[in-house]
């Protein structure tokens, strides 16, 4: 699916999605990732499956400065376990779960206004 938004031309958005990978900018991500203000970062869990997830995980995006950051969870919708996302908690990081769709069209709504947030994509290994 494409999206479509206005805004400034340097803000990196989510321009697609799809089984397997997120869009942003029109360039293709098969990889799990972070998408802040701060660019596209590769995410610690690539190549791993929800279940590896580990506090770790989000203790590194816990070190971004962000106010909330939103977790896709892949094609469907499942949500971590409360004692590995601890780490957002202490670091006052709302979080917010949803599928890969909802995490693309929210990412660009709350971007474009202006807000301080993040988006960590779990990208689905085949």
């Amino acid at each position: 699916m494409k999206l479509h938004l206005n805004t400034a031309p340097n803000q990196l958005l989510f321009t697609g999605y799809a089984a397997g990978h997120v869009l942003i900018g029109g360039t293709r991500h098969d990889t799990s990732l972070l998408l802040s203000a701060r660019g596209v970062e590769v995410a610690p869990w690539a190549g791993l499956d929800f279940t590896a997830l580990t506090a770790a995980h989000f203790a590194w995006i816990a070190k971004h400065p962000i106010d909330i950051v939103l977790l896709g969870t892949g094609s469907r919708l499942r949500f971590p376990h409360p004692a590995l996302t601890r780490p957002l908690l202490d670091a006052r990081i709302g979080l917010e779960v949803m599928d890969i769709g909802a995490l693309c069209r929210t990412y660009n709504i709350l971007a474009a206004e202006g807000r301080n947030v993040g988006a960590a994509v779990l990208i689905d290994p085949v």
